[in-house]
């Protein structure tokens, strides 16, 4: 398996290969860049087709760490692990214990949390192996909330941009996804006055958001041409692309979904066809905000003001873009960049 000549390459510090014959855990963790600190970053499970795939993911989603952490303002590097597996069916505690040892022997290079696929009781699992690991019970919690928090803010920052709006009352939002950060997201927005509109793969996490926020049910297909202000992609990566910024609808786009463009050059398009995007790394970083207030002395309310900032770090990349007529994810990396490269 190539690991340099990779186009998902980044300058990685390190990329480990970890496999254990006992509880048959193959994993990959990646370290991208340790400058402002330890790297930080979920594991995240996932049945992949090829090793590939995963390693694609694990180099992408580690460098989107960095950046992250970086315009976070947090004393971490990038970092991100994934298990190569279904989190339904091959989970057992082995698994986990095999890799809390690898996690171990990288000597608090990378500190490990949850993610897709993986809980905060898998975490402790891993915790019973190493003290390199975070987001455990008792301590932060679930990020999720925080994660749903930073999204909210971080969209208000982007409709007073783009579509100068003080409020969310009436404001037509699509979200796509209703995981814990989605279906989070739809109650603070429901909350807030807005008019949501809804997909999952799971048709009872839909019924419940039409029973609970008055949202209305869309396919996965149709969710993209809606006719909204707003889409917020809570799901998977690489959703926008040729296709479906061809047929998109909304005038910003802000959700907790990684990797959402599927090749940077889409960040330029989105400029171009006059739509806001709310860089996804940075929008999405309550969880990891929270997590790095994780100890003895954990504050809610420290940790979720420190998240709010997500919406005036977003003020200030779009103001960038603007002024230097560029991309908003070109003017986020630009700023991380400056923060972590020194």
């Amino acid at each position: 398996m190539a690991v340099f000549s990779s186009p998902h390459f980044d300058g990685h510090e390190q990329v480990v290969y970890c496999h254990d014959n006992a509880s048959d855990l193959q994993a990959i963790i990646a370290i991208h860049n340790t400058s402002r600190g330890p790297s930080l970053g979920g594991c995240r499970m996932w049945p992949y087709e090829t090793e590939e795939m995963a390693l694609t993911d694990v180099l992408r989603l580690s460098r989107g760490m960095t950046y992250k952490s970086a315009l976070a303002d947090l004393p971490y590097g990038g970092g991100k692990s994934v298990i190569l597996g279904d989190p339904d069916q091959d989970k057992n505690k082995a698994l986990f214990e095999a890799l809390g040892r690898f996690v171990h022997s990288l000597g608090g290079r990378y500190i490990v949390a949850e993610d897709v696929g993986t809980t905060p009781d898998d975490m402790a699992v891993i915790g019973t192996m190493t003290p390199h690991v975070a987001g455990l019970e008792g301590g932060s919690g679930d990020p999720s909330p925080a994660t749903a928090w930073g999204i909210f803010v971080g969209m208000r920052s982007a409709i007073h941009e783009q579509l100068q709006r003080e409020s969310f009352a009436g404001l037509r939002v699509a979200v796509q996804g209703l995981g814990n950060v989605g279906f989070e997201l739809c109650r603070l927005l429901h909350d807030a006055g807005a008019q949501l509109s809804v997909s999952d793969l799971e048709d009872s996490t839909v019924e419940r958001a039409v029973e609970q926020f008055n949202a209305q049910p869309v396919s996965l297909e149709a969710i993209y041409g809606l006719d909204v202000d707003v889409f917020a992609p809570c799901a998977l990566g690489s959703i926008l692309n040729d296709q479906t910024i061809a047929i998109m609808k909304a005038q910003v786009i802000a959700g907790s979904a990684n990797n959402q463009l599927a090749e940077d050059r889409h960040g330029e398009a989105l400029m171009q066809a006059g739509k806001l995007y709310a860089p996804d790394y940075l929008i999405n970083a309550g969880g990891v905000i929270n997590i790095s207030y994780e100890g003895p002395s954990y504050d809610r309310d420290v940790a979720f003001a420190h998240v709010a900032r997500i919406e005036e770090t977003l003020t200030e990349v779009f103001h960038r873009a603007k002024s230097e007529n560029i991309a908003t994810s070109v003017a986020a990396d630009r700023i991380a960049e400056e923060r972590f490269q020194g």
